[in-house]
């Protein structure tokens, strides 16, 4: 993870006197940081042991202290494992719930310390987009940015690839003071709803806290929508926020704004609205211009006669919507309209590298092939929407989805790709811990009952499944390959294997006899 390089020091005593905890052990050790990975970790760090589903953190403890580290925080539980490492041990009830503010103390990123502004975006689908053309966006207009996405962490243009979504709070205080080092102005953020309900943004206030819309997810993790709701909306409270702004293109867009504590402006896109007449009202409109395989043209229009057109590089009215939104942010966090609106015409549109979502990866011959991240229904009809608007062919669509986690949503995945598309191929994803065909028969069965006459393929595994929908195409014709997205990894049976849903498609469109790119461009993770 991203740390400080030149950490304060602070002592384990004042440590366990901040969290009210025991300490057993030297109270005057000093501690150069706070982490929960035994396996990144580095001298003089405090090592954080929390009890897991099947084995408690503590028993990991041996391997940090031959790591370095120099004292352990954990429970009661924990403590008696950890004690044979003979490192001071500060005991509390509930490691998790006093991690954020223990990372932030020994990091110095209170909320009282002198920070970046924040931004924070969440949302079931958009909000990774968001972030990385937030990042984009203020590079622009001459802020050194830092982002925190699904796909990566970035300190003043220095990347590293992501872990959690939202990282856990020992990496986000860590990097929220390698930023401050880096003298870092403005930091666009993903926050999760699991960041909320498992205390990793607890004592974070954003400048400003966005929302983009709510739908099917994660109900694995919440059990049905309304609790999914609950998990997202205390962001839009003053313990989280000091503005916010809102999209109301989804319906709980309405509600956010009904419960929200904090001054709040209003954005919508009424073409992809669920209810265009609440769309209409919103405080700035997003008006889609052109739309293009390379990008979408907008105009996004607001109070005092205030009038902006431009492009950003991805596809999709859902994603004109996503530049329209950091545009309001920025002016919500005190930036001036003419400095975005002069930097944006200067350049010819929004620059960002947005990886994963709808990224076009095939070459200028042939069929198109767009390579994105969306994982849900809703995800899928709006993406596969802006696909068949840019394609003059037929729209084939690849997909399959994740194992151990909302298994409630495979029925609709399989629905909306059949009702957005004219063939699908269905595969496999992420299978984890779960049967691969038993996953694919999910997504079959809703595909199926859909439309059983529509043209349907079951190939397994995903190798095979993209050279398979190659074939199936033809000069004119798109190709979406939506779940992999960035990611550079699939995951079977718990082991990460190597596999990039960009080289992939690359290598499937050689083998077919098409032009593709020598690499997929930008994509800091891939060799040249």
């Amino acid at each position: 993870m991203l740390r400080p390089e030149h950490p304060a020091e602070r002592r384990v005593g004042d440590l366990a006197a901040r969290l009210d905890g025991e300490l057993r052990g030297d109270p005057d050790t000093s501690i150069r940081g706070i982490t929960l990975s035994s396996s990144d970790l580095v001298p003089g760090e405090v090592f954080v042991g929390i009890r897991g589903a099947n084995r408690h953190g503590a028993e990991f403890a041996a391997a940090a202290a031959e790591r370095g580290a120099v004292a352990v925080l954990t429970d009661d539980e924990g403590a008696e494992i950890a004690a044979a490492t003979g490192l001071p041990i500060v005991v509390v009830e509930s490691p998790r719930a006093v991690l954020s503010e223990a990372a932030a103390w020994v990091n110095r990123t209170t909320a009282s310390d002198d920070l970046p502004l924040l931004l924070g975006t969440t949302g079931t689908n958009g909000k990774t987009s968001v972030t990385h053309l937030l990042e984009g966006l203020l590079t622009q207009i001459g802020v050194v940015a830092g982002a925190s996405t699904s796909a990566e962490r970035v300190v003043a243009g220095e990347r590293v690839v992501a872990g959690l979504t939202s990282p856990e709070a020992t990496e986000f205080h860590a990097q929220l003071a390698r930023m401050r080092e880096a003298d870092v102005e403005a930091v666009a953020i993903e926050v999760s709803a699991q960041a909320v309900t498992r205390h990793r943004v607890d004592g974070v206030v954003f400048d400003v806290m966005a929302f983009t819309n709510l739908s099917h997810d994660h109900l694995d993790d919440y059990g049905d929508m309304e609790a999914y709701y609950a998990a997202k909306a205390p962001l839009f409270t003053a313990a989280h926020a000091k503005r916010a702004v809102v999209s109301l293109d989804s319906a709980p867009g309405s509600r956010i704004l009904a419960d929200t504590e904090v001054p709040v402006t209003t954005i919508a896109t009424p073409e992809i609205a669920a209810d265009r007449g609440l769309a209409e009202r919103a405080d700035w409109i997003v008006e889609i211009t052109a739309e293009r395989q390379q990008g979408t043209s907008f105009r996004l229009s607001g109070p005092d006669g205030r009038v902006l057109e431009t492009t950003v590089p991805v596809i999709g009215a859902h994603m004109a919507s996503n530049a329209g939104l950091c545009v309001v942010m920025l002016l919500e966090a005190g930036y001036p309209w003419e400095r975005i609106r002069d930097a944006l015409e200067r350049d010819g549109g929004l620059i960002a590298w947005v990886p994963g979502r709808t990224q076009l990866v095939s070459g200028t011959e042939g069929p198109a092939v767009f390579v994105d991240f969306g994982h849900t229904p809703d995800a899928f009809e709006k993406t596969l929407a802006a696909v068949r608007r840019v394609t003059p062919g037929r729209t084939i669509m690849l997909f399959g989805a994740d194992g151990d986690r909302d298994a409630t949503k495979r029925h609709d995945m399989g629905r909306t790709a059949v009702e957005g598309s004219d063939v699908v191929v269905i595969t496999d994803h992420h299978p984890r811990h779960e049967d691969a065909a038993s996953i694919r028969q999910q997504l079959l069965a809703g595909a199926r009952a859909t439309d059983p006459d529509h043209e349907i393929h079951e190939v397994s595994p995903p190798e095979r499944a993209v050279v398979a929908a190659v074939s199936l195409a033809g000069p004119g014709d798109a190709i979406l390959w939506a779940g992999p997205g960035h990611q550079n990894y699939r995951d079977i049976e718990g082991v990460q294997w190597g596999y990039s849903a960009r080289e992939l498609s690359r290598r499937a469109l050689i083998a077919a006899g098409w032009p593709a790119p020598d690499r997929v461009w930008p994509n800091p993770y891939e060799d040249d």
